[in-house]
């Protein structure tokens, strides 16, 4: 039986240890940089926004890139958190990807050696 191609880009991107421990990581990150202003005053709270950004690079080096095309450096944060989502997701399917062919893709069952 032969699975849609929808079906395997969303098991290598969220199904796999690779993928779900990197999305963890920069959804970690995000919600941490969501919630720094709600408990700090101070004026350099925006920085921990670097974080979420640096676990995404260098897919997100395009979306910097795009901002900085199209906004002259001005883009809105919408743009920057919906590429910070965006790269993860492109990178977690890399990641998929990449323990998909290094684990070996077997079709079948899986057997016992005996």
């Amino acid at each position: 039986m032969k699975t849609s191609p929808i079906r395997t880009l969303t098991r290598l991107t969220f199904a796999n240890r690779a993928s779900a421990v990197y999305l963890a990581l920069v959804g970690g990150a995000m919600a941490v940089a969501a919630a720094e202003p709600l408990f700090t005053s101070n004026p350099d709270a925006s920085l921990i926004w670097v974080w979420p950004a640096l676990f995404t690079f260098p897919a997100f080096g395009f979306v910097a890139w795009l901002g900085e095309a199209g906004w002259g450096g001005d883009a809105p944060a919408w743009f920057f958190v919906g590429g910070i989502v965006l790269s993860a997701l492109v990178q977690s399917l890399a990641l998929g990807a990449a323990w998909r062919a290094l684990r070996g893709h077997r079709r079948g069952r899986l057997t016992t050696a005996g």
